[in-house]
């Protein structure tokens, strides 16, 4: 694969182990932020690979990045046609219980996100904002589980800033669900300082009950490079708390701890 321009040369610090995991990045039709995606995770210390969405091998990756756009244009629903991608019946089988050998981590990023519900990979589902409008902004968030392969390198109820862009942002399940995700602590990031969406229990992100299937509404991925992402106590956007999560999953690949 040829290397995606960086704009910056900052790279995080990675053990010769844990160098060079291979993170596929999926491409839909509609896909916006896979460029990104790619040049965190190489950021984080890893290899990223081009995914195609028409082809069903995952070419041996060790995880896989749904990132963040509007697939299809969403015009089904956010979401619902790119479900049934060929690419998409094989990861399923690859991250699900049912997977062979040990599940393959996956992280889905907005539209990624909403692709993992249609999958039913993660529970619940996506509907429009409360407010019926597009939001941009950089939004606050807690970590509340930091033991699934992507957050393992948070610290307990760590706050981290990573920006946030949606319209159809809006997390919702129903109360029995709602209530198994709060006993079992598979929420794992929430909305701090207000809910931007509507979505329910101000849920910002979700994982399933192995751990390695991670998706979020905000956006990490543009959090990772000192001088492009939010602000923060050290200066204008230098906020680079979204790299932690492409370092917890190659961490998390080469069986690191915290």
């Amino acid at each position: 694969m040829t290397e995606t321009p960086l704009i910056g040369d900052f790279r995080a610090e990675a053990d010769a182990p844990l160098d060079g995991a291979r993170i596929g990045v999926v491409t839909f039709p509609g896909t916006l932020d896979d460029r990104d995606a790619a040049r965190a995770v190489r950021l984080g210390g890893g290899t990223p690979v081009s995914l195609w969405h028409a082809d069903a091998s995952l070419h041996g990756v060790d995880a896989v990045v749904l990132p963040g756009g509007f697939s299809y244009g969403d015009y089904l629903r956010a979401g619902a046609i790119s479900r049934f991608a060929p690419v998409m019946e094989t990861l399923i089988k690859e991250a699900g219980a049912a997977a062979s050998s040990g599940p393959l981590p996956v992280l889905g990023i907005c539209n990624g996100f909403q692709v993992l519900t249609e999958a039913h990979l993660l529970p619940g589902s996506m509907i429009k904002n409360d407010h019926l409008k597009f939001v941009c902004k950089d939004q606050a968030l807690r970590v509340e589980n930091n033991s699934t392969a992507w957050t393992s390198q948070f610290t307990d109820d760590e706050i981290i800033s990573v920006p946030l862009k949606n319209q159809d942002g809006q997390y919702v399940a129903d109360e029995e669900t709602l209530k198994a995700l709060e006993a079992e602590g598979r929420v794992v990031f929430r909305y701090l300082g207000g809910n931007p969406n509507g979505s329910r229990n101000d849920i910002a992100g979700v994982t399933n009950e192995a751990g390695n299937v991670v998706g979020l509404m905000p956006h990490p991925e543009h959090a990772v490079e000192a001088g492009y992402g939010p602000d923060d106590s050290t200066g204008m956007r230098s906020g680079t708390d979204g790299l932690t999560l492409f370092t917890s999953v190659i961490s998390s690949l080469a069986g690191g701890s915290k």
